[in-house]
């Protein structure tokens, strides 16, 4: 019996192990728990993880670019004061929870990431995210024309970066001609469409959604499986 739970606890630590863990220096919160450490923190550390295309066309505040996929990450954060909080974000949490556990290794104290990224930011509406003042991508009008294009409409907002939604991309695109004559499938890159995005408060990528006459019947968010997919279509 000893010899068998000695087994287990080997096997969990090697679970844990080859699966990663958080460091204890890492927190994960949401918007307004990120907002308001903010406040409390005079001249923060914030630092905005996406690429510099991104970070153009709209960032909270006065963060700092810092690429995550930049190869000059590390030599650049290396420059901010690892005794004092530093805050960091990307688009949806992905790219953000890899450079807080990197800034932990680093020797980072108290790392504060910001959970669902700027998404979950901007559609719980908080005032400091500084935006583009032009309009990305599609319009409202033309969407809602679009919406309004075909009896049944599925909208697909997916992003060049998501894990989840290059995986589910070769079945939409499948769906799109096998079932042309049933629904009229579109894929909006919400980094394209970031307007259309902001407008329907999206927060999390990939997100799916199905019209009938115009009018929402159907959402999904997150991944979901060709089998399940195609039962709402």
């Amino acid at each position: 019996m000893k010899i068998k739970f000695i087994s287990l606890l080997l096997l969990s630590i090697l679970f844990i192990s080859c699966n990663g863990q958080t460091s204890s220096a890492v927190n994960t919160i949401d918007a307004k728990s990120f907002a308001e450490k903010l406040k409390t923190n005079e001249n923060p550390q914030l630092l905005d993880v996406r690429t510099p295309k991104e970070y153009s066309i709209d960032h909270i505040g006065n963060a700092k670019n810092v690429n995550w996929n930049g190869d000059d990450f590390v030599a650049k954060v290396n420059s901010y004061d690892k005794s004092k909080p530093i805050f960091v974000y990307c688009k949806v949490g992905g790219r953000s929870a890899q450079a807080a556990n990197k800034l932990a290794e680093l020797g980072f104290k108290e790392i504060y990431n910001l959970n669902g990224g700027i998404m979950k930011w901007n559609a719980e509406n908080n005032a400091n995210a500084i935006p583009s003042n032009k309009i990305i991508g599609i319009c409202d009008q033309e969407y809602s024309e679009l919406i309004k294009s075909s009896n049944r409409v599925m909208i697909d907002f997916n992003a060049k970066w998501c894990g989840p939604c290059k995986k589910m991309n070769p079945y939409i695109l499948k769906f799109q001609t096998e079932m042309k004559d049933k629904i009229k499938i579109v894929q909006l890159d919400a980094d394209e469409n970031k307007t259309i995005v902001e407008q329907l408060k999206l927060d999390a990528l990939p997100t799916i959604i199905i019209y009938e006459k115009g009018k929402e019947v159907w959402r999904n968010i997150g991944y979901i499986s060709e089998e399940d997919l195609k039962k709402h279509l």
